[in-house]
Order: C-alpha cells, then structure tokens, then sequence
C-alpha cells in the first residue's frame, strides 16, 4: 500500500443508548452514540411481532374466493337465430 494515501483506522467505541458498549475500529477517530444495536433492537431480541393489522391477506381472500355460479344467464337466447 502506499504511505500517506490512507485515513487513519483507530480503535473507537461505540455506546447506544441502551448502555452496551462496543469496541471497534473505525477512521472516525472520537468515541460515538448511537439510538438502537443489535442488544437492545426489537428485531434482533425476538420481540418484535409481524402482524398483519389491515387485513390485507383476508381482504384478498374475500375480494377473489370463487363464489358459486348457480344464477349465471344462459348464452342460449342470445344468439341469433338462423333461419332465414
């Protein structure tokens, strides 16, 4: 590698708000906070729930089940006769 050309890659920590603190290296030299991490992140503690609270899926459901056919016109009496 070239000398000079290079930022600077030093040891930094890292600290949520949480209160857990994380050692690293970065070439942003202070020390830094941060809101959320992997320790206090809904996603990532199991907490988290999907739910689908609009009903999107049983909307679908609904707007396209296949509904009986019993009162469907008969195309018989439309068609034109050909006897003339």
């Amino acid at each position: 590698m070239k000398e000079g050309i290079h930022p600077k890659y030093e040891a930094v920590k890292i600290t949520c708000s949480c209160g857990n603190v994380i050692q690293t290296r970065s070439t942003k030299t202070t020390d830094f906070r941060v809101d959320i991490c992997a320790a206090c992140h809904p996603f990532f503690t199991g907490q988290q729930k999907l739910l689908d609270t609009e009903g999107r899926v049983e909307k679908f459901n609904k707007k396209y089940a296949k509904k009986p056919s019993a009162s469907k016109p008969s195309t018989e009496s439309k068609t034109p006769s050909a006897t003339h």
